[in-house]
């Protein structure tokens, strides 16, 4: 194994993020193109976000709920300040230079209000605010150097206050240049400009220059509190310089050292920890960094931090050390609230740092379930955590725990590294390092937000409260007596837990749920005699229990499918009651147990013998060939995992018929042999569906097999796994007394083909293939509610305990979607969809349209199997994906999710008719169009067309057209009539429609051949007078030729258009020709004048430029 670098030990802090923000700017708008964030503060309760259209958001830092939302109209939010000592108050600086002061009213539980608007820097650019820290005054800067204070009045001060303040504004001073940043303790104001730092007491109106030499540049200022236990110990201040070098200042202005930070920062960047990426070292030091400090704020105790284009810079300017520095790139702004850094980028994003001891770190890792992250941070800070303050605080219980929650198969190298870490911390052969290896090689827990210790038991091990059953303890002396091989241990081990996992000793329930530190106590060994009675006692007792009670199931390991997540990789263990026949042949000393291996020996064999079939291209290429290879297969899978009650009497039947078969199989090829088989299986069939016809129409209530009844090896869990999906696919299904399947001439009824779909997923839910099983009821079963609502109540059962589902009950909706963010990448996992329905029952269309940040992982096909019984959901879900992209995507994004092609027809339908304008205002008695009907709302006019822009064949497209006409969308009708060349049809629309503006060569709608306007001239003869002689039509009446209507369908108007089409000198015959002359007005001939005289300057501009072009070519040849 490589040798990974590893963090030196003087460093113990490190930034965090653990939690993304993400999932808050989506539900707030803030990520997208035309709206971000532009501005950032955080105090004790808020967290303030300024939007680009003049919006603040403050959401309680409290679970993220959004709390408020104030708009301001006087542009851009350019700089938000929280008031920190009464955070009832916030500042909010727009991009006109106006300043507005709200107070939130929350003790009032009254609506905010503006309580001051300041103009003092109007028109300018404010580029700081800051709060007194006692009285309420907030402090602008600008960039033009010009400080302000504005003293605020409300109705908490009383009425009296109001004669003590004749002028709320006062303007502080002007410095030099623009003010970089604002600071303000104990009656001091820190002013830092672009040239040097200003010290301003408000009380006695007194300034200080900090310092003889300027600087030329962006450089922060702030003050240093001093702690509690200082005693009079004044405040610092600290100044940045050029070249990573600090001024330390006292309180009076006075410097009194200069700290340089150049050659410190020569050490490699400390890795960010965070979800997005795993954390990586490089131990290579790098040249020394000469860096300018934007600013600098204070961050909890003693520490002072800055950041550059490069990263966060965390000082400890006293002692004159580096804290630590990441390379975090493209922040624009941070806010920081004591150890909490909220960073906003130039992109908009936001990112929630925190500053921790790495201890504290990885405990707060472990806490939330990131078990490979955890491992990574203990492998790269070992150093730190063997430091005895790291060990008080993340003993060996905690570390322990960590490496059982690793995948031994993928992460090997993680755990060898984190055993090696163990053995620097105790020695590998101390008698607590075994005792407490033993008990958390079996059992682990996470510790919930409520602080209670969870016990989760991994599949295949042993649990703790199982290891102080009497038969546990029986059994394990067993093994030490018989000394049976590893592997066969192993799988005694998973027997006896899911056999006996309900016999406990409840005098020791409280000593298996301790938290880490406290170990379990050890039992004297008894005799091996009174072991065996005991033994015995037991074992008849849960026999005769199981009887009686019936199977519950395990949760599956989510390394058995898809891994999703860390949460969801172990799952809780519940209750499995099945009787164990195994253990009448533990107390028989002349047989031994028999290994799963032979247990499964008959199915092993014939599913490899059906794989085999199915690779011949004669039986892969004919359905009914392939049913038949699946059938008989079949009834192993029902005599290993089927029910006994429904499948005991078909395992005789299914063989019998096997055996008849199995001559013919050897005489005739495999094509013959698939004929005559099924003449034999619509016997089956139809004899089957009689005997069980009562059966079909019974409830379908039973629980559902989400994990194999005992241990399948990976490579005969993959093969059953595809033959049991190609089962569901190929709808081979068991009726209870024989196979069944769906014939080609439909001998099930499809209610009972329904049924038994329903009946085998709730069978084999274990062995399925989930994406494809998704897949085929989207396709096959649409018609089909319940098979839909079978497979969600099967993903319910199999997340019913993941930390999500959990959460479902008492979280709000925004941290329930950033808990799934957190646990991404989900692919295309169909865990993700069942909560998804969660949240959709839980909240509504609300939950729909941030669904929309993951996908491809969750489709607009799922979305509207969610949405089924409310249609309209579903088309908000696809109009806001859609529009999530821009607008040179959008169509290809649309043309990926039309899969298969024909859910467009269906979308469109629902497109038309949501949200959409009253049939009677589009359409006339005879199905005409009604003038200006095109120009109504259509709430998804958008999508409306994206759908019917894009490719597809002629037959989809005259349905689309016919869609679009019966609703009467006639931007999309006239769009397809064009594109279908029924131009004809289109003409006459427009002319219905009575809009000129149609009429354009933009997309092809203007007349292209003479016979073409001689159609239309005559369609606006025919219908000037029912348009405009017969009273108002959506408007008032226009009479024909009148110039103030010019977008009309009227001969005059249409008559202007073909002279600027063709010219006036052939326009004029064309209409003398149709006779239409006597209807144009003088306009019309004055029109024509104007052409005639622009067409021949043109022509005369054009030959003056051929001339001049000629001479000019002639000289250059001579």
């Amino acid at each position: 194994m490589a040798s990974v670098p590893i963090v030196p030990d003087s460093y113990n802090h490190v930034l965090a993020e653990f939690e993304c923000l993400d999932p808050l700017l989506s539900v707030l708008r803030l990520d997208s193109s035309r709206l971000k964030c532009t501005c950032i503060d955080v105090s004790k309760r808020w967290l303030a976000l300024g939007s680009s259209g003049g919006g603040l958001n403050l959401i309680q830092k409290d679970g993220w709920k959004q709390r408020l939302f104030l708009t301001h109209k006087e542009g851009a939010i350019s700089r938000v300040a929280c008031c920190l000592h009464d955070e009832d108050y916030v500042a909010v600086a727009t991009s006109q230079g106006l300043v507005v002061v709200w107070e939130l009213n929350q003790e009032r539980r009254g609506k905010p209000e503006r309580i001051y608007v300041s103009s003092e820097h109007k028109g300018r650019k404010v580029t700081a605010l800051c709060w007194d820290t006692a009285a309420l005054r907030v402090f602008v800067g600008d960039h033009v150097g010009k400080v302000s204070a504005i003293k605020i009045n409300t109705s908490k001060q009383g009425k009296a206050a109001a004669t003590f303040v004749m002028f709320p504004v006062q303007i502080i001073t002007t410095v030099d240049s623009r003010v970089v940043q604002l600071d303000y303790l104990d009656g001091r104001l820190l002013i830092s400009s672009l040239t040097r730092t200003y010290l301003c007491d408000t009380e006695r109106q007194k300034f200080w220059k900090i310092g003889n030499k300027e600087r030329d540049g962006q450089f922060g200022a702030c003050f240093f509190p001093v702690g509690k236990n200082s005693g009079n110990q004044q405040p610092l201040i600290y100044c940045a310089r050029p070249g990573s070098r600090m001024w330390e200042v006292n309180f009076d202005g006075e410097v009194q050292s200069t700290h340089q930070f150049k050659q410190l920062l020569s050490s490699p960047p400390l890795p960010v920890v965070t979800l997005r990426m795993d954390p990586h070292y490089t131990s290579s030091s790098c040249s020394p960094q000469s860096l300018s400090f934007p600013k600098l704020l204070y961050l909890t105790e003693h520490c002072v931090m800055t950041w550059t284009e490069r990263g966060i810079y965390v000082f400890l300017p006293q002692s004159v050390q580096v804290l630590l520095w990441s390379e975090v790139k493209d922040i624009q702004d941070i806010a920081v609230y004591k150890s909490e850094l909220f960073c906003l980028h130039t992109n908009g994003k936001v990112v929630h740092l925190s500053l921790l001891l790495i201890d504290r770190c990885i405990e707060r890792l472990i806490r939330r379930g990131f078990w490979t992250l955890a491992a990574r941070v203990c492998c790269l800070f070992q150093n730190s955590i063997i430091s005895c303050r790291a060990r008080k605080n993340l003993p060996l219980d905690k570390l322990e725990h960590l490496k059982s929650q690793l995948d031994a198969s993928t992460q090997q190298d993680l755990i060898t590294q984190l055993e090696e870490l163990i053995s620097k911390l105790e020695p590998p052969d101390s008698a607590c390092s075994s005792r407490r290896s033993s008990i958390s090689s079996h059992e682990s827990f996470s510790v919930l937000d409520s602080g209670i210790y969870r016990v989760i038991s991994r599949r295949g091990s042993q649990s703790d409260e199982d290891s102080c059953s009497l038969h546990s303890q029986t059994f394990s002396e067993d093994e030490r007596l018989k000394e049976f091989p590893a592997h066969q241990e192993d799988e005694q081990v998973e027997l006896d837990n899911v056999s006996h996992a309900s016999v406990t000793v409840e005098a020791d329930r409280n000593e298996t749920f301790l938290p880490f530190s406290i170990p379990l106590s050890f039992r004297s060994p008894s005799p091996l005699v009174s072991l065996q009675a005991v033994k015995e006692s037991v074992s008849s007792f849960v026999r005769k229990t199981t009887e009686k009670i019936g199977t519950l199931h395990i949760s599956p390991d989510a390394r058995g499918r898809q891994e999703a997540k860390d949460d969801e990789q172990l799952q809780e263990l519940t209750v499995n009651l099945v009787a164990s026949p195994r253990e009448e042949k533990e107390l028989e000393p002349q047989s031994c147990q028999l290994p799963e291996e032979d247990h499964l020996r008959d199915l092993k064999a014939a599913t490899a013998e059906a794989i085999a079939k199915l690779q011949d291209p004669l039986v892969l290429l004919e359905p009914q060939c392939m049913r038949r290879v699946l059938q008989e297969w079949l009834v192993y899978l029902e005599e290993k995992f089927g029910s006994k009650e429904h499948f005991a009497s078909s395992i005789k039947k299914s063989k019998t018929v096997r055996a008849e078969e199995q001559t013919d199989k050897e005489q005739s090829s495999i094509l013959e042999d698939c004929t005559e088989k099924e003449n034999t299986d619509e016997t089956c069939v139809s004899k089957t569906m009689c005997e069980n016809s009562t059966d079909l129409k019974g409830p379908l209530g039973c629980s559902f097999q989400v994990s194999p009844p005992c241990v399948i090896e990976p490579d005969v869990q993959k093969d059953l796994t595809e033959l049991t999906t190609l089962c569901f696919e190929l709808r081979v299904f068991s009726c209870g007394n024989g196979d069944a399947e769906e014939s080609s001439n439909g001998s099930l009824p499809l209610a009972a083909l329904w049924t038994l779909a329903c009946r085998f997923m709730q069978s084999y839910f274990f062995l399925l293939d989930l994406k494809r099983l998704k897949q085929c009821i989207i396709t096959m079963y649409v018609t089909s509610p319940n098979v839909w609502e079978t497979y969600i109540a099967g993903l319910k059962e199999l997340t019913c305990h993941s930390p999500v589902a959990l959460s479902m009950e008492n979280e709000d909706m925004l941290k329930i979607l950033k808990q799934l963010h957190d646990l991404g990448p989900w692919d295309d996992s169909p865990l993700l969809l069942v909560h998804a329905q969660r949240l959709y029952e839980k909240f509504g269309e609300i939950a729909l349209r941030p669904l929309i940040k993951f996908h491809p992982s969750i489709l607009p096909s799922d979305i509207k199997q969610l949405c089924r019984n409310d249609p309209a959901h579903f088309l908000a879900y696809l109009d806001s994906l859609v529009k999530s992209k821009p607008e040179d995507k959008r169509s290809s994004l649309l043309k990926s999710l039309l899969q298969p092609e024909s859910v467009r027809l269906d979308w469109l339908c629902l497109a038309v008719s949501r949200d959409a304008p009253q049939r009677a205002n589009t359409v006339d008695a005879e199905g005409n169009p009604r003038p200006r009907s095109h120009l109504f709302t259509w709430g998804y006019s958008q999508l409306i067309l994206l759908l019917i822009k894009l490719p597809a064949d002629f037959v989809t497209k005259e349905k689309m057209a016919d869609i679009c006409k019966s609703h009467g969308f006639w931007p999309g009708y006239l769009f397809l009539c064009l594109e279908l060349d029924r131009r004809i049809e289109a003409f006459t629309n427009i002319a219905h429609l009575d809009d000129l503006s149609l009429l354009n060569g933009e997309d092809g709608s203007l007349p292209e051949t003479i016979e073409e306007w001689k159609f239309l001239l005559h369609l606006a003869q025919n219908h000037s007078m029912a348009f405009h002689h017969h009273g108002p039509q959506n408007g008032s009446a226009v009479s024909n030729g009148s110039s103030s209507c010019p977008d009309c369908v009227t001969v005059e108007n249409v008559a202007l258009l073909l002279a600027k089409a063709i010219g006036p000198n052939r326009a004029l015959p064309l209409l003398q020709e149709c006779g239409l002359t006597l209807e144009l007005s003088e306009r019309f001939t004055g029109v024509c004048e104007i052409l005639r005289i622009a067409e021949k300057r043109q022509r005369a501009l054009i030959q003056s430029m051929l001339e001049r072009c000629d001479r000019f070519l002639w000289s250059q040849q001579a």
